[in-house]
């Protein structure tokens, strides 16, 4: 049985540069993702877009590396950040 290898290339995963054998691609939700066996043996998937057989988004092509983040997601961030902390603290009014 011959198997596709993959390399696992998001930045922020821990197991990034990790090698995967793919045992087969399926969409989940409107999502590729990539499944493999992981270390234990047991069936794993991850986003095509985490691996280099993932199709390259627009951001990524253009920002050849320059860029970790989009602007969209820092955004996000800030949205998410100054949400937690305009709640009070436990005991103060």
């Amino acid at each position: 049985m011959s198997t596709t290898k993959a390399t696992i290339t998001h930045p922020f995963l821990p197991t990034s540069g990790r090698e995967i054998d793919v045992v087969g691609r399926v969409k989940h939700w409107g999502e590729e993702r990539v499944v493999y066996l992981n270390d234990s043996g047991r069936v794993q998937s991850i986003s095509s877009a985490f691996t280099d057989i993932g199709q390259e988004d627009d951001f990524r092509r253009i920002a050849a590396g320059r860029a970790a983040f989009r602007s969209c997601d820092l955004l996000e961030l800030c949205r998410r950040l100054d949400a937690l902390l305009c709640v009070p603290a436990a005991g103060h009014v």
